[in-house]
C-alpha cells in the first residue's frame, strides 16, 4: 500500500481550516449582520460566532417580550454587576451603539425575572417564540402554603421557564407576591422523564432552593441597543441574594398541631399578633439600617416553626443577634424608631440583652449570641430576682 506523504496531509488540512475560516467570516457578514439591522455590524470589536449567537438571541427575547408587553427584569448576578458600574451613563444615555458591553460577553445563560400575575397571554407568547425558533421547556411545583389543604395540596403552579435558542439559554424565574411585599420564587427540580441535557442548569443562578426578595422598584434602561427593565438599586438587589435563601414554614405540620389544639381567636390575641408583626417589621427596618444581620430566637422562632405564626400568649418578640455585631448605635436606633429602653442585662463581653417596649406595651426582646469552638450561647437575666442563665 502506498504510503501517504505527511506535507500532503498537512496542507490539506491547512486548506480546510482557512476555508472554514473564510466561511464563518462571509456567514457573520451576510447573514448575521443583515439579519440583525445594522445595530449588530455598528457595534465595536469582533463577536465570535458564539458571541453573535447569543446577542441574537437575546434580541430576539426582548423583542418578543416587548411585543407581548410581559415586563421582565434582569436579575442575572453578572449582568447586574456590570450594569451597576454603568448604572448613572446608561440612565443619562438612551443609545449607545459604539460597544457591546453587556450581552456580547461570552456566558451560556442570561437569566430575567417576571411577577407571574403580571404575564397575560402566556400560551400566546409560548407560541410565538416557537414561531421565532426558541425550544422551551416549563417546570412547576406546589405552592407550600397550600400544603396539607386536602382539596388544593395537589395544585401545582409554574416556577420556572426555559427558553434556548441555539446554544445559549434564557432562564426566565417567576416570582409570586407574598403578604408582606415581598417577592418569592420557587425551587426548580427536573421530573425523572425531563430531558436533563436540555441545558447546563448546572450553571443556573436560580433554582437550587427556594428564595425571596424585597420587592424591586424598577427601571427602563436601554443597553446594547436593548430596551430592558432593572431594579432601580441594582447593588441593593445583588446584596440581597447570597441571603435570599428562603425556609418555608411548615404548614401541613401547623396544620395538624392546630387539629390537637385550636388556635385562639380572641379579639386580644388577633390584636396582640398584629402588634407584634409591627413591631417585627420595625426591628427589620431598624437593624437593617444598621447593617446588623439577625435571626428568630425564643418563643418568636418556636412560634413561627411550630404553627407559622406568633404564639398569642407569648407577649414579646425575641430576636438574636451576634454579639461581635453589637454596636452602641443599636439603642439610640430604637429609641427614634419609637421604641423604649425598658431594661439591659449583662454586659457586652458577657450575656448581654436588651430589651424595649413600644406604646402598645409589646416588648421586644433582644438576645446577645457568643461564639465558642464547638457551640454557641446566649445569658438570661430574672429581671425580678436578678438571677442570671446561661443558655
Amino acid at each position: 500500500m502506498q504510503r501517504i506523504n505527511k506535507n500532503v496531509v498537512l496542507a490539506i488540512l491547512t486548506a480546510a481550516s482557512s476555508l472554514f475560516l473564510l466561511f464563518q467570516l462571509y456567514y457573520f457578514k451576510y447573514y448575521i449582520a443583515g439579519k440583525n439591522g445594522p445595530g449588530l455590524s455598528n457595534l465595536k470589536g469582533i463577536l465570535s460566532l458564539q458571541e453573535t449567537m447569543q446577542w441574537r438571541a437575546v434580541k430576539k427575547f426582548t423583542s418578543l417580550v416587548n411585543s407581548y408587553k410581559v415586563p421582565v427584569f434582569v436579575v442575572d448576578s453578572v449582568l447586574l454587576k456590570i450594569i451597576a458600574k454603568d448604572l448613572e451613563r446608561l440612565k443619562s444615555t438612551p443609545y449607545v451603539l459604539s460597544e457591546c458591553r453587556y450581552f456580547c460577553e461570552h456566558r451560556d445563560v442570561t437569566t430575567f425575572g417576571l411577577q407571574d400575575s403580571l404575564w397575560e397571554s402566556k400560551e400566546n407568547f409560548l407560541r410565538a417564540a416557537e414561531r421565532m425558533g426558541f425550544q422551551w421547556q416549563k417546570y412547576d411545583g406546589r405552592d407550600p402554603r397550600i400544603e396539607g389543604i386536602e382539596d388544593l395540596s395537589g395544585t401545582k403552579i409554574p416556577l420556572h421557564y426555559i427558553f434556548k435558542m441555539a446554544a445559549h439559554t434564557i432562564h426566565l424565574v417567576l416570582f409570586y407576591e407574598r403578604s408582606g411585599n415581598y417577592l418569592w420564587h420557587g425551587p426548580l427540580r427536573l421530573r425523572q422523564k425531563m430531558d436533563k441535557k436540555f441545558v447546563p442548569f448546572r450553571k443556573l443562578q436560580f433554582g437550587r432552593y427556594a428564595g425571596a426578595y424585597n420587592r424591586p422598584e424598577l427601571i427602563l434602561v436601554t443597553a446594547d441597543q436593548f430596551k430592558i427593565w432593572i431594579p432601580k438599586d441594582p447593588s441593593l438587589f445583588l446584596q440581597e441574594i447570597p441571603h435570599s435563601k428562603f425556609l418555608e414554614c411548615r404548614y401541613k405540620e401547623a396544620r395538624a398541631f392546630f387539629q390537637l389544639y385550636p388556635d385562639d381567636y380572641s379579639v386580644e390575641a388577633i390584636e396582640f399578633r398584629m402588634q407584634a408583626k409591627r413591631l417585627l417589621h420595625l426591628a427589620v427596618v431598624t437593624l437593617k439600617s444598621l447593617g446588623i444581620n439577625f435571626w428568630l430566637s425564643s418563643g418568636t422562632c418556636l412560634g413561627w416553626y411550630r404553627q407559622c405564626n406568633i404564639i398569642p400568649y407569648s407577649k414579646d418578640v425575641d430576636l438574636g443577634i451576634f454579639a461581635h455585631d453589637y454596636t452602641p448605635d443599636i439603642v439610640p436606633a430604637f429609641e427614634k424608631a419609637g421604641l423604649h429602653l425598658k431594661h439591659k442585662f449583662g454586659k457586652v463581653e458577657d450575656s448581654l440583652e436588651l430589651s424595649f417596649i413600644e406604646e402598645n406595651h409589646v416588648k421586644l426582646d433582644i438576645f446577645f449570641f457568643y461564639e465558642e469552638e464547638k457551640y454557641m450561647w446566649n445569658g438570661g437575666t430574672q429581671a425580678k430576682s436578678g438571677k442570671k442563665f446561661k443558655v
